[in-house]
């Protein structure tokens, strides 16, 4: 009975909802896949269901992601674990509107063309800012634990930070910025140019403007990133300090990553047409990183 007992602590807990969450937008992402190539219908320069489809396979890593998290706290963590049924309840509602307004062949972001539209978008902002907290929730929780091996704790603590700041790149989105409204519309994405102009393949990030939605994108998938990095440092077969040391070094670059590329975006620059301080700016990034990374690296050889 006692060897049940103990081995009941030790397997990890996965948050349910979260898990059912992965599940729903993975099929739901099947669903909008197929779309993409069945509805000929195209909105802002992409086709109507690329927004659907890209959302739901973000919400699904976003869900599998942080089930994996609570999974690896040392304790249960009850707000957390609440955090994240609201989390669940919000991404749903969020992919739901998306979905709708997909097939009545509408946008669904920054729309106030009608009042149902604006009540749609207004709840996607709600859910946005209940998400957000709810992840805030998730993420004191983390870091008040003592998660044992600090290379680990490192990698999940900056994902769950940065991640934050990713979604905050996304507020200029909603703030007017002194360029001319369009009527019915409550915000924008692009900088410098009206959305749905000339975009890179897929993604549609502006190829003639700033897009506020690389720096949202870079920043939210610190989520997955800086654990993935903790994880292939600790296959490499480094010591605990020296691959912490390594996710401190690299998780202040990425977040400095994010700020440059917000930073490039509101300036109205095209991610792949950097003008010269932009360039020297992520090669400054680039040399203090490996540098700061080849320090680590020495004071392990000796």
């Amino acid at each position: 009975m006692t060897t049940a007992i103990a081995v009941a602590r030790n397997t990890p807990r996965w948050h349910r909802p979260l898990l059912v969450l992965t599940g729903v937008m993975a099929v739901l992402a099947i669903v909008t896949g197929i779309r993409i190539f069945a509805d000929p219908r195209v909105l802002t320069g992409l086709p109507i269901w690329t927004k659907p489809f890209k959302f739901a396979v973000s919400l699904g890593l976003y869900g599998l992601t942080l089930a994996w998290m609570l999974s690896v706290l040392p304790r249960r963590s009850r707000p957390a674990e609440w955090a994240a049924v609201v989390i669940v309840a919000v991404s749903v509602i969020e992919e739901a509107i998306i979905v709708v307004q997909a097939v009545r062949g509408t946008t669904s972001h920054y729309n106030e063309t009608s009042s149902f539209n604006a009540a749609l978008w207004k709840a996607m902002g709600v859910s946005i800012m209940c998400l957000f907290i709810g992840h805030l929730v998730i993420g004191v929780a983390a870091l008040r634990q003592r998660i044992p091996d600090r290379g680990n704790a490192y990698g999940i603590r900056f994902g769950l930070g940065l991640s934050l700041l990713g979604m905050l790149a996304a507020v200029p989105m909603v703030i007017p910025r002194g360029e001319p409204e369009i009527d019915g519309v409550a915000g924008a994405h692009s900088v410098g140019l009206p959305d749905g102009g000339p975009g890179l393949p897929f993604v549609g990030w502006s190829t003639t403007g700033g897009d506020l939605r690389i720096g949202h994108f870079v920043g939210l998938h610190a989520l997955q990133a800086l654990p993935l990095l903790a994880f292939l440092l600790y296959r490499r077969g480094l010591d605990e300090r020296t691959r912490a040391r390594l996710i401190l070094v690299f998780g202040c670059a990425y977040g400095v990553l994010n700020v440059l590329v917000t930073w490039q975006a509101l300036r109205a620059q095209p991610l792949l047409k950097p003008d010269v301080v932009t360039l020297a700016s992520w090669a400054a990034l680039a040399v203090a990183t490996a540098a700061a990374a080849t320090l680590v690296l020495r004071k392990r050889a000796a």
